[in-house]
This record gives C-alpha cells, structure tokens and sequence, in this order.
C-alpha cells in the first residue's frame, strides 16, 4: 500500500515537472503573411494574440484560424521532440498503475 501512494506522490512531482517543462515551451503561429500571430506555450495557454489593424474582419477571421493552425501543428511538433527527450512513451510504463 505505501508503495502505491509513492508511486502516486512520484507521478505528481513527475507531472508537475512536466507542466513546468511544457509552459517554457513557447510557440507563435501566423496567419494572413504574418498580420495575425497567436502565441502559445506547450500547455496549449494562449500568451499573446496581435491583429494589423489594417485588416478587415473577414480577413481577421481568415487569419486568426490559419493562425490558430500554424501555432497547432508547431506545438505538436515540439511537443513530440519534447516527449523524445523525456525518453518517450517508456518513461512512463515502469510506474505501475
């Protein structure tokens, strides 16, 4: 039993070691050549959005999805580099829960 709640009292200082390493994480997509940027961190908390006052709102809209899946798809791939680093999915098969 008390190696139960170790392993519990390990997986939470694991996970809050892994929420710090993800919020360092700091992504920026763009939309519109760059006119809409949305910056995340590898928590997926948007940090920042900044629009050209330029725009249009139809133009806006178009930006801040393209946006939104620039910053996605850049997130995923650091996200995967990351998970490498950390050893992958084996990190986590000797914890027995």
């Amino acid at each position: 039993m008390f190696n139960k709640i170790k392993q519990i009292k390990d997986m939470r200082d694991q996970s809050k070691q892994m929420k710090a390493m993800l919020d360092e994480v700091i992504i920026v997509g763009q939309g519109m050549g760059g006119k809409v940027m949305i910056t995340v961190n590898g928590s997926h908390e948007t940090l920042g959005v900044k629009i050209d006052e330029a725009l249009d709102r139809s133009k806006i809209e178009a930006g801040v999805k393209d946006a939104l899946n620039d910053v996605n798809s850049k997130l995923q791939v650091e996200l995967m580099k990351k998970m490498k680093e950390m050893g992958g999915l084996d990190a986590f098969k000797n914890l027995g829960l």
